[in-house]
């Protein structure tokens, strides 16, 4: 119940950004998050598209691309759920980051038709890029579903490696006792 009421939260929260950001004036945007030291500037911008505007005349296939992927992503988020212990721990917890995020973008695609985006982290080339927390938490989603997968390979061929020098070095007994039987035999 917990990932449900994460994706919720994740979900209510960038939607309540974006609905305040929607209501300021649109001329105080951007300006400096005050306490950030410069680093992080709020605007208010609106993308029809898919990120840097791509696809934004194409306001069909912006919505129902975003709508497959998380529909499929929600369907093995159902899967895991009842499913216990580390792993689908953190498969779930990947989860619901992602979808929360995925799913606060949707509806923007869905009703406003086009995106909101509110903040901009002012370091190196991020700076050029204007996020909202739903795209933040894709990302972050993401990137702990990447790790699992990542370790989950590593353990993987950990095992198989170990597996394969079990193998040889039973090999190499077996050879050796070979070799020993034959040199009594002489």
């Amino acid at each position: 119940m917990i990932y449900l009421f994460l994706i919720a939260g994740i979900a209510g929260g960038d939607l309540a950004l974006k609905w305040w950001v929607e209501k300021q004036n649109p001329e105080d945007f951007p300006r400096e998050l005050k306490g950030s030291h410069g680093k992080i500037w709020l605007y208010r911008n609106h993308n029809a598209g898919f990120p840097f505007g791509f696809l934004e005349k194409y306001q069909q296939i912006v919505r129902l691309i975003p709508l497959s992927i998380i529909s499929g992503l929600f369907g093995v988020f159902l899967y895991l759920l009842p499913k216990k212990g580390a792993q689908a721990h953190v498969q779930k917890l990947g989860l619901s980051i992602l979808l929360g995020g995925a799913l606060s973008n949707l509806y923007d695609r869905m009703v406003r038709h086009y995106i909101v985006d509110y903040f901009s982290i002012r370091i190196g080339a991020l700076k050029k890029v204007v996020f909202n927390l739903g795209d933040f938490a894709v990302f972050l989603g993401s990137g702990i579903l990447a790790m699992f997968g990542l370790v989950q390979d590593v353990r993987q061929t950990l095992a198989k490696h170990a597996e394969m020098m079990q193998a040889q070095a039973e090999k190499k007994k077996e050879l050796g006792a070979v070799a020993e039987h034959a040199g009594d035999r002489l």
